[in-house]
This record gives C-alpha cells, sequence and structure tokens, in this order.
C-alpha cells in the first residue's frame, strides 16, 4: 500500500447529499496523493451508499460509530488515518480543484505545523446561502477574524490541516462540540506549533440551506466562544462581545420610546444605516441585487443569534 501524504478527515451526521457534493469534489481534485476517512457519527440518514459511489473514483474508508459530536468523531478518523497530515473539512463544503496544488506551493514557502483557509460561496449556492456565506465572512460583521487576516489567525474545521505530529502530542480536540475547532487551535498555539493562514486554500462553504437553521448554528457558535473563554483566559475579544453589544442596543429601543424616543428613532436609525452598509458592501463583493438583498437578514440573524447564545451561556456561569 502507498502511504498518502493527506488524510482527509470528514464527520458527517444525516447529510449525505451534501457528503456527495464533497466527495465529488474531492474526485476532481489536481492533486491526487491523499486518502478520505469518512466517519458516521451516528446517523438515521447514512451515506453508505454515496461512499460505495466513489470507492472506484477515490482512496476513501468509510466508518460508522455512536453519536459523539464532531469533535470525538474527528479523533475517531485521525486515528484511523495513514497520511502525514491530516485535513478536515466540513460536510457542507465543496473543493476548488487547486486546493492540494495551493497548499503544497505554501507549504514549501512556509511550512505551517497548522493551517486554515478562508471560505466563501459559490455562484451555483442559493442566493441565500450566498448571502449567509457573505455576512460570516465580512470585515462588517465579524472583523475579518475568520479568514480575512493572518494575524493571531485561528484556523476553523471548515477548512483545517496539521501534521500527525501535532495530533500524537495535542490528542486533538477536546470538545465535542461547540467551539471545538478554536478550543484545538489556540491550544496548538499554546503548544508551541506554528499556526497560519494559507490565503489561496479556500473552500466553498455552503453554512445552512435556511435562516432557521442559521439562527441556531451562529447561536451554537456565540455559546462556544463562552466555553472556549472559560479555558482559555483571555480569548474572549472586544469583537466577541460586539454581537452581545447588538443585541442588547435591539432590547433597550422599547425602553428608549418610553423616556427619550428621540434617542430611540436615533438607535435605529443607526442599525438600519449599518445593515445597509452590509448590503452595499455584498453588492459590490457578489454583484448580485438579490444576494445584497438578503444580507441584510442575513447579518441580523447572525449577529442575533450569535448575541443571544453568548449572553444565555454567559449568564449560565454566574
Amino acid at each position: 500500500m502507498i502511504t498518502p501524504k493527506y488524510s482527509v478527515i470528514i464527520p458527517v451526521y444525516n447529510r449525505p447529499d451534501e457528503v456527495e457534493e464533497l466527495l465529488e469534489s474531492l474526485a476532481k481534485q489536481s492533486f491526487s496523493n491523499f486518502e478520505v476517512i469518512l466517519v458516521e457519527d451516528g446517523s438515521s440518514i447514512k451515506c453508505e451508499r454515496i461512499f460505495e459511489k466513489y470507492s472506484n473514483r477515490l482512496s476513501i474508508r468509510y466508518f460508522f460509530k455512536p453519536n459523539s459530536g464532531p469533535g470525538p468523531s474527528r479523533n475517531f478518523g485521525f486515528e484511523k488515518a495513514h497520511g502525514d497530515y491530516f485535513i478536515v473539512f466540513d460536510s457542507d463544503c465543496v473543493i476548488p480543484s487547486t486546493y492540494f496544488e495551493e497548499i503544497e506551493a505554501f507549504q514549501v514557502r512556509t511550512p505551517w505545523d497548522v493551517w486554515g483557509g478562508p471560505d466563501q460561496g459559490h455562484k451555483d449556492f442559493s442566493p441565500m446561502q450566498r448571502a449567509m456565506g457573505f455576512t460570516m465572512s465580512s470585515f462588517l460583521t465579524t472583523g475579518g477574524i475568520r479568514g480575512g487576516k493572518s494575524t493571531g489567525f485561528q484556523p476553523r474545521s471548515f477548512n483545517m490541516g496539521f501534521r500527525k505530529e501535532v495530533f500524537q502530542k495535542t490528542g486533538g480536540f477536546k470538545f465535542d462540540r461547540f467551539a471545538e475547532d478554536i478550543e484545538f487551535s489556540i491550544r496548538v498555539r499554546k503548544a508551541g506549533f506554528r499556526v497560519g493562514l494559507i490565503p489561496k486554500a479556500f473552500v466553498y462553504h455552503k453554512r445552512r440551506t435556511n435562516f432557521s437553521q442559521f439562527y441556531q448554528q451562529v447561536k451554537s457558535f456565540g455559546a462556544g466562544r463562552v466555553l472556549v473563554g472559560r479555558v482559555h483566559s483571555g480569548e474572549v475579544k472586544l469583537t466577541h462581545w460586539f454581537p452581545a453589544f447588538f443585541v442588547m442596543g435591539i432590547l433597550i429601543v422599547p425602553f428608549l420610546f418610553l423616556v427619550q424616543s428621540w434617542l430611540a428613532v436615533v438607535l435605529l436609525a443607526g442599525y438600519f444605516f449599518y445593515l445597509g452598509l452590509i448590503a452595499i458592501d455584498c453588492f459590490v463583493s457578489t454583484g448580485s441585487m438579490y444576494v445584497s438583498f438578503l444580507s441584510a437578514p442575513a447579518a441580523f440573524i447572525q449577529l442575533t443569534g450569535y448575541g443571544l447564545g453568548f449572553l444565555k451561556e454567559l449568564w449560565n456561569t454566574r
């Protein structure tokens, strides 16, 4: 057996259609020295049929295990992997055909021990998915912390890679879910590993298919950041507080109408102006009027969901 250079670990839970798109994109890679480890995390809707479909096109193995969350499922995959490097993708990603070429070229110049890449929407995604993808990566909503800047970059599990030795020395993910990737990124940096961004190693990330699912996702992100802060002091920064302030501003509007109505009007105008800026920025970025129209409610849901999850978990620590 020829040892692959990379092992791609994909945990999946009840998403066979997404996995098929991901595997199709991996089958079209210009660089082929990698294996795929598909870890079914206790799904009731299994993707075994999808695995069989690609068994002749990819070096792929399939494992089914009881549900434990994405963190332990990735660790399970790492234990089964044969590669010198491990790469993690979320099941709702589609990978550009030159992804591994970009990794190979960058590592010659700057050999990171742990790396990550950005995510973005694809022209074939639904307008809602493109709007959610834009707001999750926009400087106006996240401050560029999700792949827009390299300083202090924390790789996320939708697009992350690292040397086998990193897993051997750290034990992999410690959280089962909710910011398990952020906690891992912080811990490996503290352990002295070289951690950084590979800007051209991006993936197309679908996010969720509707605003309700998106709200639940970002709410868990907010709660997860508080959980990270409990373990790693100083890792809850002003940027992470911004959605909480956004929510608190909304909550005080009714009170302001009772005591100083002009202040309430000014605050509401500020919210509409801010969301309007996001929509304009989205139009400049995507060229789509419809996607830019959807970006305003997507940003509102993102910030309120994250903020409420953050505040609720913060309250639970009292």
